[in-house]
């Protein structure tokens, strides 16, 4: 049986690792960027990059690919947090890419901004001349996402080939690039969602109020319970119900499914989360529902 000494010093060696992975890439790469949901895995990340570099501010920005559908409680955490710490937020808006002709929204009842946000990022990317982006993906969270190394490189179109991915024996990452070309970084491939709530408590972590259950309006689609909001249909606001919910992962609120809970601490979190027997994503993410490669095909086209 595991002790909490056993926890901690299980947890301090994915730290160790992480902040290793993270010095390594600002040495070797010229333009980094950290992107920044204000979900508890980016929450983490941010941590962790803060804690590589202290007591010296990031010696990078932090980068927010916005769809515009956002909960208002993750927003006002993003804006928050990011002061608090003294960082530079860069937003990048699919409003805007809408707006300027890069991508076309959606006008399916059940459509989500959620694959515009490649788009958006990859125009964010090349304007801001980044050539690493500091991501808090996790291997257990889709199978797509199992496929890719920590340092995931991309071709000078920003796409992604699961076939042509570097070997790293031994933690030994090469961060050579050629002139176009781009990485992706995933400091946390590691760490399970039970990792990251263990580590939210050591830390002593804010999140946004989300992630604990709360009373809020949703309705049903497709067996998943999303939030009553502007973007939902007439008919599916008249229809919702305040019901006892809460998060477990953050993203567009028009696909971001919220599970029944009564878990209002971490501790609650953690019993409840050990007991899952589906993944995050797998439970809240209705974009992943939409074929057995959905993350496959976005993360090719150079989604995070």
């Amino acid at each position: 049986m595991s002790t909490v000494t056993d926890v901690v010093d299980e947890l301090r060696v994915l730290e160790s690792e992480a902040v290793h992975i993270i010095r390594e890439v600002v040495a070797e790469l010229e333009r980094p960027v950290l992107l920044f949901s204000a979900g508890k895995d980016s929450i983490v990340l941010l941590r962790l990059a803060e804690k590589a570099f202290r007591p010296s501010p990031l010696p990078f920005p932090v980068l927010h690919v916005d769809t515009g559908h956002n909960f208002e409680e993750v927003i006002e955490f993003r804006d928050r947090r990011i002061k608090e710490g003294g960082h530079t937020l860069l937003v990048a808006s699919v409003q805007d890419s809408i707006d300027q002709g890069r991508v076309q929204e959606s006008t399916e009842t059940s459509g989500s901004r959620n694959r515009l946000q490649t788009r958006t990022l990859l125009d964010a990317l090349e304007g801001g001349r980044f050539d690493a982006a500091f991501g808090g993906a996790r291997r257990d969270e889709e199978r797509a996402r199992a496929k890719e190394r920590v340092l995931s490189f991309r071709d000078e179109f920003g796409q992604w080939d699961p076939r042509a991915q570097r070997a790293e024996p031994w933690s030994l990452y090469n961060g050579r690039i050629r002139r176009g070309e781009s990485v992706r970084v995933f400091p946390l491939s590691n760490w399970t969602e039970l990792d990251i709530w263990r580590y939210i408590a050591q830390e002593e972590l804010e999140l946004p109020p989300i992630y604990f259950a709360h009373e809020r309006r949703v309705f049903e689609r497709d067996g998943m319970l999303l939030a009553a909001s502007e973007f939902s249909t007439d008919t599916e606001n008249a229809a919702a119900t305040t019901e006892w919910v809460r998060y477990r992962t953050v993203g567009d609120l028009t696909i971001t499914g919220a599970v029944r809970s009564h878990a209002t601490t971490i501790d609650d979190v953690v019993t409840e989360i050990s007991a899952a027997t589906v993944s995050e994503r797998g439970e809240t993410r209705a974009d992943d529902r939409t074929s057995v490669a959905a993350m496959e095909d976005r993360k090719r086209e150079g989604y995070f």
